[in-house]
């Protein structure tokens, strides 16, 4: 019997266990789709691919995010449950010791002392003939998927944090770079005003002038350290490793740009996480208002016992003690202090604000969409400008090194020349880097869609 019993369990546990692994695949798969891998390829990045993989696995708030979406399917099978039949074992065990003589009319009983054993099952069961648990347990899906779409936020959100803090710790690495090199022929700048100053070739207002200049630059050097620490340390927490000293990066050159359409269609909205939140909530504050109403109604309740009562446990199973019962309960609440009708009135304003947020979220979905849509047209626009400018520049540059070949131009001029190239390549960084973080900006804004390809394609 032992080794049937054994064979049994071993068989359910490869049974069950499969199951359990390939539901847990299918939820794994899910939400690495809510990364959509394939959009950021678009970037021609491995490192910044492969942050985003160590994202997903190990970054604390999906974690609870996806940890909210499973207890949201365990309050559906709570739900369900009242759907059910309920059976349980509530038994009673006592001594009863009487103190005073019993009357039974004229039969006169001393007082005694007895045990008694009393093991009975019982089972009720709720008849939903209104389909109120019915309702209950659709209302919890509904929440569940709710849940769902806070999830799916929670994915596109932070790996869209992640991507623009990349790209804006590649964009300072560069300006990091420019910023030495603007230090080091400041300093050059200062030493030669200070050999000029005691030839009496200059007054001292210009040498303090050039000492001023340095020191502001190596203050903006400062900043820019202290925002690209703090940008690494946001990554290293979004990462999910406080192990991790150091991100690895691509530098500012391979940096590739999408190809940006001109227009977006307001379509995208409806694959918003909070739209398909919002619609969610309207159909489950519906669903709330008509289990309210149904709460009015009279319910039926299936009971019944069966099990042992005996007085002597040698005899607890005897065929004598056998004791069952079955029956139907119906109740209806009579008065309740107006609740029920402070419940009722209480959804129906809760379906009412269900609405209004529905109608706000499709107002602010299309708001921020076209905002996303205008930040990337102007820093398109910004960083061609930028780009006109750098290149004119350069050719600057190139007259005044030729100028400055045949001495028609100063070393302290040709000094002023390099910097100033390097200033104008500041803006062109600033610009192109605002324009690859608005693309993101606009990815999130269309709900975690590509919007390169067409709006037919949806």
């Amino acid at each position: 019997m032992k080794k049937l019993q054994i064979l049994l369990i071993l068989i359910s546990l490869f049974i069950i266990t499969p199951q359990a692994q390939a539901k847990e695949a299918q939820n794994s798969n899910a939400n690495l789709q809510y990364m959509n891998l394939q959009w950021w390829n678009k970037f021609n990045d491995e490192n910044l691919n492969n942050y985003l993989g160590e994202v997903y696995k190990n970054n604390p708030d999906l974690k609870i995010a996806t940890i909210k979406a499973k207890q949201s399917k365990e309050a559906i099978k709570q739900a369900f449950a009242n759907q059910l039949p309920q059976l349980y074992f509530n038994g009673n065990i006592q001594r009863e010791f009487t103190s005073a003589t019993t009357r039974f009319g004229d039969v006169v009983i001393p007082d005694y002392n007895q045990s008694r054993y009393y093991l009975p099952l019982t089972m009720n069961y709720e008849v939903d003939i209104w389909g109120e648990n019915y309702l209950k347990t659709k209302s919890a899906k509904k929440q569940a998927e709710m849940i769902k779409e806070d999830e799916r936020a929670s994915y596109i959100s932070i790996s869209s944090d992640f991507a623009a803090n990349y790209y804006t710790l590649i964009g300072i690495d560069k300006l990091i770079k420019n910023q030495k090199d603007l230090i080091t022929i400041e300093e050059n700048i200062v030493n030669l005003e200070k050999e000029k100053y005691k030839s009496g070739l200059c007054p001292v207002y210009e040498l303090l002038s050039e000492q001023q200049t340095l020191a502001k630059m190596n203050e903006r050097y400062n900043s820019l350290k202290e925002r690209q620490d703090i940008i690494i340390n946001q990554m290293i927490t979004q990462l999910g490793d406080r192990f991790i000293k150091d991100i690895n990066r691509s530098d500012y050159n391979t940096i590739s740009n999408i190809d940006i359409p001109e227009e977006i269609s307001t379509e995208y909205i409806q694959y918003r996480p909070d739209m398909k939140k919002a619609e969610e909530y309207i159909q489950k504050t519906g669903i709330d208002v008509k289990i309210a109403r149904r709460d009015f109604l009279p319910k039926f309740t299936i009971y019944g016992q069966a099990g042992f009562n005996a007085y002597d446990w040698c005899r607890i199973f005897a065929p004598h003690t056998f004791l069952s019962n079955i029956g139907v309960a119906p109740s209806l609440d009579l008065f309740t202090g107006g609740y029920k009708k402070a419940k009722l009135r209480y959804n129906k304003l809760e379906y009412e604000k269900a609405l209004q947020i529905y109608q706000k979220t499709i107002l602010t979905s299309i708001q921020e969409l076209n905002d996303a849509m205008m930040s990337v047209k102007t820093s398109n626009k910004n960083y061609q400008n930028s780009l006109e400018r750098f290149n004119l520049e350069k050719e600057k540059l190139e007259l005044a090194n030729n100028q400055f070949k045949i001495g028609a131009r100063s070393k302290l001029d040709n000094m002023k020349d390099n910097q100033a190239i390097l200033i104008m390549e500041e803006d062109m960084v600033t610009n192109n880097i605002n324009k690859v973080i608005s693309s993101i900006n606009l990815y999130k804004a269309t709900g975690g869609q590509d919007y390169t390809k067409p709006s037919t394609n949806l």
